[in-house]
């Protein structure tokens, strides 16, 4: 174990963010035309009116940097102490910042493969940790996407083993966020690698979203008990969180149109790639709210008093979404437009703060000199 050459600061963030070198949606270099599309100027409204996701709030509260110098932070989950683990995604290290400010290098996961978009994704630690010491995380190898479980001490990462192999794996759209829900299962969620038709495939794992147990197993009460598959028809799902109502909410990048803010429903097909955005066709499942591509490419979620935050990519940006208590959803306020360029991860800190971090050394952005970095924020 040894520090790592991170600083972290507790001084306000001030640095202006950066702009992309390329085009580079988290999405094919040639997208392909879903066989129906909803199309038009104007995105169709949250919940049913016209949505508006570059209207502004009002004063934004001003972020704290609470770590810069990382390189591409991918999945981050806290411990019970209160400690964060950040895994990077391309050197497939777990650094952990404790409660101080203290950043500390744990250990780098073995057999990671580092692609396009694969690598060292979510992370999530056990709900009984202080009784097994395992976190999770969702890895890229040679041969596939997979879940480990990994022992964890408190100071070096121990033993790891997969408890979820087959995911399909490829340069692009490999999902990789990871969660326990309420419910105390694990939420894996993948990507159909570029190739549309696996997200509609039964047989295989990639455009789904997957619940299994701690150790792998299939839950009795999945839609299919013999099959981890929760839901069908997505893309590339890169966020997920439940609301105070138990409500499963999820991101998805799309292709050519439209991205999307889904509720997730068991055994609910959401149409990919036969459908992008709201459709009305058949029996797929649409979006509550839909940005148009060049706005968002939505990475990171996070339920928060009342909100969902989402970070986007190519947009720049960090959504706000108020959530009523029917489920129904408000009008998208957009945040810190292009202030620090790329934004994949943001989650809910246990001390009642939100976290967002940069991706601008991802291969698509232009690093500021203290990129990659996590901020703070008291919405």
């Amino acid at each position: 174990m040894h520090l790592h050459p991170v600083l972290v600061v507790v001084v306000l963030a001030a640095l202006a963010g950066c702009t992309e070198s390329k085009p580079g949606l988290e999405a094919d270099p040639t997208p392909a035309v879903p066989a129906t599309t909803t199309q038009g100027d104007t995105s169709p409204a949250p919940s049913g009116g016209e949505s508006s996701s570059t209207e502004s709030r009002g004063a934004e509260p001003e972020p704290r940097t609470v770590a810069q110098g990382l390189e591409v932070p991918w999945g981050i989950a806290f411990l019970p102490d209160g400690s964060a683990l950040i895994a990077e995604r391309d050197g497939a290290t777990i650094q952990r910042l404790d409660p101080g400010g203290t950043i500390t290098e744990v250990g780098t996961v073995p057999d990671v493969v580092a692609t396009s978009e694969g690598g060292l994704l979510g992370l999530a630690v056990s709900p009984t940790y202080d009784a097994d010491e395992t976190i999770y995380a969702y890895v890229t190898t040679a041969e596939d996407n997979r879940v480990l479980s990994i022992t964890y001490d408190g100071n070096d990462l121990g033993d790891s083993s997969p408890i979820l192999t087959g995911i399909p794996a490829g340069q692009i759209h490999d999902g990789g966020r990871i969660a326990f829900g309420p419910d105390g299962k694990l939420y894996v969620t993948t990507g159909e690698t570029g190739d549309g038709k696996l997200a509609q495939d039964s047989e295989s794992l990639g455009g789904k979203i997957l619940r299994i147990e701690a150790d792998g197993s299939i839950p009795v009460d999945n839609p299919d008990p013999d099959s981890p598959i929760w839901t069908t028809g997505h893309r590339n799902v890169q966020g997920i969180d439940w609301d105070d109502d138990g409500r499963l909410w999820a991101t998805e990048f799309g292709s050519a149109i439209w991205d999307e803010v889904n509720l997730i429903e068991p055994g609910n097909n959401y149409g990919w790639p036969e459908v992008e955005g709201i459709s009305d066709v058949g029996d797929f499942t649409d979006p509550l709210i839909q940005w148009k591509t060049s706005e968002a490419s939505p990475s990171g979620l996070a339920y928060f008093d009342g909100n969902l935050y989402v970070a986007a990519l190519y947009g720049k940006r960090l959504f706000q979404i108020p959530v009523s208590s029917d489920g129904t959803l408000g009008t998208p306020k957009a945040m810190y437009n292009g202030a620090y360029g790329r934004l994949r991860t943001v989650v809910v800190t246990p001390q009642d703060t939100l976290w967002f971090t940069t991706s601008n050394h991802d291969g698509r952005g232009q690093p500021a000199p203290t990129d990659d970095r996590i901020f703070e924020i008291r919405p």
